[in-house]
């Protein structure tokens, strides 16, 4: 289906949102296709593609009959990189040349980045719009420092065991933080929940690392009788050692990857179901775990298999999937609601002139 050929359904949409029942949970939709997709990757690249592929996926992404809109250009998407790539060659040309200064522009990009994270946060919701009214971010570089510095730190150091609170830190400070119009969302997921949600991935990895292990036993074991009872040289011995070092990487990539998608899933329905629009009308998402752990698995080996011809097919794919299984639950009248943000308007201008207007990837 063509974005024109969608216009009648989303007015009709635009008609009948304003009689949805209260309480009512709204699904979101994706109206995309593989083969529309495919065709737009296959014209620009880099930064221009990427502006491209978002208003390809934010307008075909539909609640309430209409799309949402993407506004950046592709040059304040390039010049965000080149700030960043021009930070990161002037830091490795330092370490290599002036080894004291370049350490100091590493501990400089703890700070820096957080800076980046926000500024690129306050980019993306600013571009983009429903309704022709703007989202906005207004969170800064110390709260990003926490959730997306000190969290995966001591995630990490704990060996996943805070991996929950950091998570937890991350959603409250973008769920915190941002606004549609000059309404605020807010987002308070539950510790508890997701520790519970944690204990499924955790038990993957530690099953995982536990079969890893009994592998690397017995690879050991192989090579070590495979040397003892045959005349092998030492090359073939290194080549023979150096392939289960590379199944063991590849296991060991299997496992955390299975492991993360699963907690991801989780931790999305837990954070998503914890966040409300205006105080009141609650947002939810009951994502299958398992079902989305096996469109991404499925995705990435289709897209291996075809060389990268299918990543359109599977990029739709997962779309719909997630969108489908998201939804607003509003109270009251939805037209009311509707009506009065877009009458409130928006803070956020239409260009941006300073540096807020540049997207850094983050």
């Amino acid at each position: 289906m063509t974005m024109a050929e969608s216009l009648p359904a989303q007015n009709a949409g635009e008609r009948s949102f304003g009689r949805a029942a209260e309480g009512d949970i709204q699904r979101l939709s994706f109206t995309g296709s593989g083969r529309e997709y495919f065709g737009i990757t296959l014209g620009i690249y880099s930064a221009w593609a990427k502006v491209r592929r978002n208003r390809y996926f934010y307008g075909n992404t539909i609640l309430l009959g209409r799309g949402f809109e993407y506004h950046a250009s592709g040059g304040q998407i390039l010049i965000g990189r080149l700030i960043v790539f021009a930070y990161l060659v002037l830091y490795n040309i330092m370490l290599t040349f002036v080894p004291l200064v370049g350490i100091g522009l590493g501990v400089l990009m703890l700070f820096f980045v957080p800076w980046l994270v926000a500024r690129g946060l306050r980019f993306s919701a600013r571009v983009t719009s429903y309704r022709n009214v703007r989202f906005d971010f207004v969170g800064g570089a110390g709260g990003a420092f926490l959730a997306f510095i000190i969290g995966p730190v001591l995630a990490a150091l704990t060996l996943g065991i805070l991996a929950p609170l950091a998570s937890r830190w991350s959603y409250r400070y973008v769920g915190n933080n941002l606004r549609y119009g000059q309404k605020p969302f807010s987002t308070d997921p539950p510790l508890g929940r997701l520790y519970r949600t944690w204990v499924a991935p955790a038990a993957v990895l530690v099953l995982g690392m536990l079969i890893g292990g009994f592998f690397v036993f017995l690879g050991v074991a192989l090579v070590n009788a495979v040397a003892e009872g045959a005349e092998l040289s030492s090359q073939a011995l290194q080549g023979f050692t150096g392939l289960l070092l590379v199944l063991g990487y590849l296991l060991l990539f299997a496992i955390f990857g299975l492991a993360a998608l699963i907690y991801r899933a989780g931790v999305r329905n837990v954070a998503w179901s914890a966040t409300s629009f205006d105080g009141r009308h609650r947002l939810l998402s009951d994502l299958s775990r398992l079902r989305y752990t096996w469109i991404a698995v499925s995705n990435l080996i289709v897209t291996l298999v075809t060389l990268g011809l299918m990543r359109p097919w599977a990029a739709v794919r997962m779309a719909r999937y997630v969108n489908e299984h998201t939804g607003v639950r509003f109270e009251g009248d939805v037209g009311e609601l509707l009506s009065q943000i877009a009458q409130e308007g928006s803070a956020v201008g239409a260009e941006f002139m300073d540096i807020e207007g540049f997207d850094f990837g983050f």
